[in-house]
């Protein structure tokens, strides 16, 4: 085998091992992930208003416990402040972020346990975007489906055991979901499920002309009467996303400070260094 033969193989396996990870993503069911407004994890006003969020609405069946209530000073909060706004009566400052539910208890009334929220955003990182990315747009996703538990589903985790905890705020919203599958002839069919802002379905099915691809396409529909408009729910979501996001890693924002410092030292040092050695060789030909 020759050279430019054996080039010409090496090419092609490069181009077909990157174009697989395209193909699957392409091919998968995934729900796609709106961008979460990084500047939020820099905002102190956001955080505390995120720790907040996070106290009143998930710490009642979800735990934080790698977390501990002082650890908000970094966001800029007192112990006086957190001990008035974000303390249950028993608590103190120095408690972990955790539950009185027991785990027993969770599962015999939701069928699973609430997860720890420590490190969600860590562990909800995937080739499709960010953990940051997933929790913003799970939180946003939320429809009415009669046909679950909670009369309840989500977009981005179908069938999710957990309730919309902020249905009032955002309001209710309908879905389309289209499913293109194989009928009992071999043709393709698209199966068309419209569910309305009270979580009743209507189903039509259709056949597919020409060539079709099995597969699955959601589409929401605009939240209608929430107490809060769009940008406000979505602006809270943000900041809710942001703490739990700096919850997983409280040190970030601290060593990305102390990395720029550490650069600015390793470049005078480097100056110095040039310095140096040019002095040392001047005289050397």
């Amino acid at each position: 085998m020759n050279h430019s033969l054996k080039r010409l193989i090496s090419r092609v396996l490069v181009v077909a091992a990157a174009s697989l990870p395209i193909a699957s993503f392409a091919a998968g069911e995934e729900f796609p992930l709106d961008p979460f407004p990084t500047a939020k994890l820099n905002d102190p006003a956001s955080l505390q208003n995120g720790a907040k969020l996070f106290v009143n609405y998930c710490l009642s069946c979800h735990s934080a416990s790698m977390m501990r209530f002082n650890r908000l000073q970094d966001i800029g909060l007192t112990d006086e402040q957190i001990r008035a706004n974000l303390l249950f009566t028993t608590d103190k400052v120095g408690d972990l972020m955790t539950i009185a539910m027991r785990p027993a208890d969770a599962r015999e009334w939701f069928g699973a346990a609430p997860p720890d929220l420590s490190v969600i955003a860590r562990s909800r990182a995937s080739g499709a975007g960010s953990g940051a990315d997933w929790l913003f747009t799970y939180l946003r996703a939320y429809y009415r489906d009669d046909t679950t538990v909670t009369g309840w589903n989500n977009a981005v985790f179908p069938n999710v055991g957990m309730p919309h905890v902020f249905w009032e705020q955002q309001g209710t919203r309908t879905v389309t979901i289209e499913e293109v599958k194989r009928g009992a002839d071999e043709q393709f069919v698209r199966e068309i499920t419209r569910i309305d802002a009270d979580g009743m379905a209507t189903t039509e099915s259709e056949p597919v002309e020409g060539v079709a691809h099995a597969g699955v396409t959601l589409k929401l529909g605009a939240p209608e009467g929430g107490l809060q408009s769009r940008a406000e729910f979505d602006a809270d979501m943000a900041d809710l996303t942001a703490y739990i996001t700096y919850m997983s890693d409280p040190t970030a924002r601290k060593r990305t400070q102390l990395g720029i410092w550490v650069l600015l030292y390793l470049g005078v040092l480097f100056v110095a260094a040039w310095v140096l050695n040019r002095a040392f060789w001047k005289d050397v030909r």
